[in-house]
């Protein structure tokens, strides 16, 4: 089967690929190489990828739309992850545009090639972001998300709903996943394993923002690839029991289905912060700051429907795959 990964330069979108490689797929991977955080990053992930069989690289930008029409016209995909767009909750208050292109824009041009190409399914990455001020735990897909707190999270939004328009004019098989706070070796500089991380083996201050009071729903890599690369093969039907006077989010008389991805335990951000200083043998210096824009105090996944679906169940311990983080940043950063 031959499957583009968008984004297959980034944390998750390489660790998906690398799965699908070692069970025997083609994959192409695309990727734009922006500057949001270290390319070196990006470019030591590619070469991770570059001698397995089966991959290729193309250096793209999804905004750019007639390089993806030529894309998807020359390499015929049965299937598709998309995973590339411009993350952060905090950047998007800086540049705003930038999450339009990518997210917006980029999006339109897949979809389009997934119309114009006959691509079996589509799969592509929301985020638990969308749920913004709903505060009833843990968020089900079943609820309404039509509050969001970024900009980040409104165009993760606007995907979902412009994949239904498309799986309801064209027939186009798409499944959303809403991911929770996904962390693990190779893991983005911007998040808070890698901060924090970063912070303490340096002997600096980590910032904890709403003085600590946090929880977020952890979920290691690994347990997040099994998910993405399952339900890539349970391509979805139309939901006979849709009811037009009472409609359910995640479902829809079309085939497009939405499904929350996490690990269904939130952790209190202390916790978290003591098992990082555990994996890492130091105590943490903490700068304790109030809540930042566009945050959320809390994320907590019902999983309940991908568990029923694909038999998800993420079984690596905060522990285990922190110190799995911390013994891959001190390999790739040289730290004795």
């Amino acid at each position: 089967m031959k499957v583009l990964v968008t984004g297959a330069a980034g944390f998750i979108g390489m660790h998906v690929a690398r799965r699908l490689l070692d069970q025997g797929h083609e994959v192409v991977g695309i990727d734009n190489l922006n500057s949001y955080y270290d390319v070196h990053l990006k470019e030591d992930r590619l070469k991770q990828l570059a001698p397995l069989p089966g991959f290729s690289f193309i250096k793209l930008d999804i905004a750019d739309r007639r390089a993806m029409e030529d894309l998807f016209a020359a390499k015929r995909f049965h299937r598709v992850v998309h995973l590339a767009a411009q993350a952060g909750v905090r950047y998007s208050l800086k540049d705003p545009h930038a999450y339009v292109n990518s997210n917006v824009v980029g999006f339109l041009n897949v979809l389009e090639g997934c119309r114009e190409n006959d691509v079996e399914h589509l799969v592509y990455a929301s985020s638990s972001s969308v749920y913004g001020l709903n505060t009833r735990m843990p968020f089900s897909v079943h609820d309404n998300v039509d509050h969001p707190v970024s900009l980040y999270a409104a165009t993760k939004k606007s995907n979902e709903l412009m994949a239904h328009t498309y799986s309801h004019l064209y027939g186009l098989s798409t499944t959303g996943l809403r991911f929770f706070t996904v962390y693990g070796p190779w893991g983005r500089p911007d998040m808070s394993p890698y901060l924090f991380t970063e912070a303490i083996l340096a002997d600096k201050p980590i910032q904890v923002f709403n003085n600590g009071r946090m929880k977020r729903d952890f979920t290691y890599i690994d347990d997040i690839v099994t998910g993405v690369v399952r339900i890539l093969d349970k391509i979805p039907l139309p939901s006979l029991s849709f009811q037009r006077d009472s409609p359910d989010p995640a479902t829809s008389p079309a085939p497009y289905r939405i499904y929350n991805i996490g690990n269904n335990n939130p952790i209190e951000l202390m916790a978290f912060i003591e098992t990082i200083e555990k994996a890492i043998g130091k105590r943490a210096i903490k700068k304790l700051l109030p809540m930042q824009p566009g945050d959320v105090e809390a994320t907590y996944a019902d999983i309940e429907e991908l568990c029923l679906e694909i038999n998800f169940e993420p079984v690596t311990s905060l522990d285990k795959g922190l110190a799995e983080f911390v013994t891959w940043f001190k390999h790739y950063y040289s730290f004795q």
